[in-house]
């Protein structure tokens, strides 16, 4: 029997979107339905436009042309996941005497902290050799733990590349493994670590 009313009409919708409310079990039914709806379009829509995703046919030297030329040579519709070539690893060099002086001065002043001086003046004095990325990871250091005073030896270069330096630096107290890199504003310390 048809409804002839807009009463009857709103009742039936009312009726209708007030369904899922009824119950918990009414609302967790609706939305298993409705992530099932989500899923199977997902999975079916891609599929009805075709491999290509009903993208327009593209010039051959363009970005996405060359994506397509991935395809034709795999077989496969999907971007390859793994890189074709390896990755360039960083190139060697001789140490740059500059980042070994920066590594000795930077070591010196770490080493130097009389009595009384705070952690302010310790950084400030560590601040025109250090990263200014480094810089607030210095402020977790306690004066009363470092057993040094002073350098003791030549810095040696550990490993050494264009733009990164690690130097070992001999002090009273532990040996310093420090790593120097070249910024805009010249070579500075990244990092270091006590190895002995």
């Amino acid at each position: 029997m048809p409804i002839r009313t807009n009463r009857g009409r709103a009742a039936v919708y009312r009726r209708l979107w007030g369904w899922p409310l009824r119950s918990p079990v009414h609302l967790f039914g609706t939305f298993v339905l409705v992530v099932a709806a989500i899923v199977a379009a997902g999975i079916v829509v891609p599929r009805l436009l075709g491999a290509d995703g009903g993208a327009a046919e593209t010039p051959p030297g363009s970005a996405v042309g060359s994506t397509s030329d991935i395809q034709r040579e795999t077989g496969s519709s999907r971007l390859p996941t793994r890189l074709s070539e390896p990755l360039a690893s960083p190139t060697t060099a001789p140490p740059d005497p500059e980042a070994l002086r920066v590594a000795r001065e930077w070591a010196t002043r770490w080493a130097t902290h009389p009595d009384g001086t705070t952690i302010d003046q310790w950084i400030e004095r560590l601040r025109p050799y250090t990263t200014d990325e480094y810089l607030p990871r210095m402020r977790s250091v306690n004066l009363a733990n470092i057993p040094a005073t002073k350098v003791t030896g030549e810095p040696k270069a550990t490993n050494s590349f264009t733009s990164s330096v690690d130097v070992e630096v001999s002090t009273d107290g532990p040996t310093l493994l420090v790593s120097v890199v070249r910024t805009d504003k010249g070579w500075r310390v990244a990092g270091y670590d006590q190895v002995g």
